[in-house]
């Protein structure tokens, strides 16, 4: 496959996603995404957080590296962009390094303020954990919320619907680690 540097993150999908011969309904279907949420990412509208990126790259069958690739860069365009589109999205940044053998991946992500997540819940293989290391985060898991400030931390079925939201005055930073099977 030949890399396109220049591609956005949201053409990147669609071009694999073409490229395997996969429908927005089916990528839909695949990754319990809606084919709305998933053509916002296409179209550069939505910065999808990690895992959604994860959940992409597991359908699409491509190393997360190779999605990501100019992704933190687009994120931080689209945030500064419109702080109505920021609130749809989290920036992060990877702690490891990925690989196709390597299945422990963490991430420093920030939540703005008063941040809620509307209409978006993610689910996607594996476990997840979340430590907060400044301000506070609500958390639903299925049908469970938690409220976590600094120092406190949960773990959870990463394939369990969940969503996250900074209802504080001030952003949020975790330590997120996401093991994928």
């Amino acid at each position: 496959m030949i890399k396109k540097t220049d591609e956005s993150f949201g053409g990147r999908i669609q071009r694999l996603r073409e490229a395997k011969g996969l429908s927005l309904d089916v990528l839909s279907h695949n990754t319990g995404y809606t084919v709305d949420f998933l053509k916002e990412i296409e179209e550069g509208k939505t910065a999808p957080p990690v895992a959604v990126v994860l959940q992409l790259g597991r359908v699409l069958k491509v190393d997360m590296d190779q999605l990501q690739e100019n992704r933190n860069k687009e994120a931080s365009k689209q945030r500064t962009k419109s702080h109505k589109k920021r609130v749809a999205s989290y920036a992060y940044a990877p702690l490891t390094t990925p690989g196709e053998e390597k299945h422990l991946r963490a991430y420093r992500v920030t939540i703005d303020p008063e941040t809620e997540h509307k209409g978006v819940e993610y689910n996607h293989e594996g476990e997840e954990f979340i430590y907060i290391l400044h301000g506070g985060l609500t958390i639903q898991v299925g049908q469970n919320t938690s409220t976590l400030k600094k120092g406190e931390c949960i773990s959870f079925d990463s394939s369990l619907s969940h969503k996250l939201s900074n209802p504080t005055s001030e952003k949020a930073e975790l330590l997120v680690v996401i093991y994928v099977p």
